[in-house]
C-alpha cells in the first residue's frame, strides 16, 4: 500500500479561497446499498423536495468547496439525480465490501496539497450548518488535530481526519467506520446538532421527515 505523502501545516496556500479548499476537501460517502433501507436511500426526497443526497452534498459545501461523492450502488443513476452536483464524483467498483472501502477509495483520490478530509455521510439530513460551520473553523485552525460530532461519550461523522491518520484509515476493513480511528487518537468533539438519527431504516425515515417537516 502506496504511503501518503506529508503536507506540513505552514505550506498552507492562501492565494484565493479555492485554492486553499484543496488542502481542506470533504467527502461524501454515498456508495452503500441501505439494504436495511430496502431501497436507494440517496434517491429519497426531503421535504422541499431535494435528495438525501443533496442534502449531503449542500452540507459538505459548508465546509469545503472542494466536495466530492464516492459512489457505488445505484450509480450512475444516483449522480444524475443529484439535483445539487459535487465537484467531482468517485465511483468505487467495491462498493459491496462496506464503508471502510468507500472511505479508502475517497482518500486515495485525494491530492498531494490536502492537509486532510471532512467526512461527511449521506444520511444525516438534520445536521444544523452551525455547527458544520464550527468543524470547519476547528480544521482549519488546527489541521493536524483530528475533530469529530460529538455522540456523547464519542466522536464520529460528521469529522476531519488529518492526513496523519490516514493510513490508519484505509487500513480499516468492512463497515468499519472513521470513528475507530479519530476515538483511539483523541479527537476533539465539535457539537452538532442533529448527528442522531440517520436515515438507516424505513422507521428512521420516517422520523426524519416528521422533523424536517416540524422545521419547515
Amino acid at each position: 500500500m502506496p504511503g501518503f505523502p506529508h503536507t506540513k501545516e505552514n505550506d498552507i496556500l492562501t492565494s484565493n479561497d479555492v485554492s486553499h479548499d484543496q488542502q481542506f476537501p470533504a467527502l461524501v460517502l454515498a456508495a452503500g446499498r441501505a439494504s436495511r433501507m430496502g431501497c436507494t436511500k440517496q434517491l429519497l426526497m426531503l421535504p422541499g423536495g431535494e435528495s438525501l443526497l443533496s442534502r449531503a452534498v449542500g452540507q459538505a459545501r459548508l465546509l469545503s468547496r472542494q466536495v466530492r461523492v464516492v459512489a457505488g450502488c445505484g450509480y450512475p443513476l444516483v449522480r444524475y439525480r443529484c439535483a445539487l452536483q459535487p465537484g467531482a464524483w468517485i465511483y468505487h467498483p467495491d462498493w459491496s465490501q462496506g464503508l471502510a472501502g468507500s472511505l479508502a477509495a475517497g482518500i486515495h483520490q485525494l491530492g498531494r496539497q490536502a492537509l486532510g478530509v471532512f467526512v461527511v455521510l449521506a444520511d444525516q439530513p438534520l445536521l444544523a450548518p452551525e455547527g458544520l460551520k464550527q468543524l470547519a473553523a476547528q480544521a482549519r485552525a488546527e489541521p493536524e488535530r483530528p475533530w469529530g460530532a460529538s455522540y456523547g461519550d464519542r466522536v464520529g461523522v460528521p469529522a476531519w481526519i488529518p492526513r496523519s491518520l490516514w493510513p490508519q484509515v484505509v487500513a480499516l476493513a468492512g463497515d468499519a467506520g472513521a470513528g475507530r480511528v479519530l476515538n483511539r487518537s483523541g479527537a476533539g468533539a465539535i457539537d452538532i446538532a442533529g448527528v442522531q438519527p440517520d436515515v438507516d431504516t424505513p422507521e428512521s425515515w420516517q422520523e426524519v421527515r416528521r422533523l424536517l417537516a416540524e422545521q419547515t
